[in-house]
């Protein structure tokens, strides 16, 4: 298992995969994401910026995560517990035929030990209040349901944890790029 930063090279790979994401969503009842969003120019865009990092197994891209400090205007209505230097997670997308084997829990962790390495104080994200997978993982891996936003595709929960908070040497199957 290999963490990366994404580049232009792998854009066709991560829409193929993010398209392929879409249609098992759909076909799961879980209407989060569409040919409006994530599109190309975001996705360049995370690439441009080197915030989208890659989870490839033998040279397989199973997964993306975008790491960075933009929160969306939204989340001024929330009541968050924790503040700081924020980390927000954005796209964690997990190649179906990958999915139920820790791949999203690994770019989790991954996570987990960026932000401490980059010395941020709180993680935040948003999880579509439809998507169980996604919002379990969160709830597993102990981040605090701050309260619920309304993007265009509906309701989100509103994720964060204090980076004080993770043990890091307790997480199991850790992977780091640094």
């Amino acid at each position: 298992m290999k963490i990366r930063n994404a580049n232009t090279k792998d854009l066709s790979e991560i829409m193929n995969l993010i398209h392929s994401c879409v249609r098992d969503m759909e076909a799961k009842g879980i209407h989060q994401w569409d040919e409006i969003y994530p599109d190309e120019k975001t996705i360049k865009n995370d690439i441009d910026k080197k915030q989208l990092y890659l989870l490839e197994d033998a040279g397989h891209l199973c997964g993306i995560i975008v790491l960075n400090e933009f929160q969306e205007p939204e989340y001024k209505s929330i009541d968050w517990k924790f503040n700081g230097k924020t980390l927000v997670v954005h796209r964690l997308t997990i190649d179906p035929t990958y999915q139920r084997k820790g791949y999203a829990r690994m770019l989790m962790q991954f996570t987990h030990r960026f932000a401490k390495q980059k010395g941020y104080e709180t993680i935040r994200l948003d999880a579509f209040i439809h998507n169980p997978a996604s919002v379990g993982l969160y709830e597993n891996l102990d981040y605090r349901n701050a309260g619920t936003v309304t993007f265009r595709k509906g309701d989100f929960f509103c994720f964060e944890v204090s980076v004080d908070s993770i043990n890091i040497e307790k997480e199991k199957g850790g992977h780091s790029a640094f």
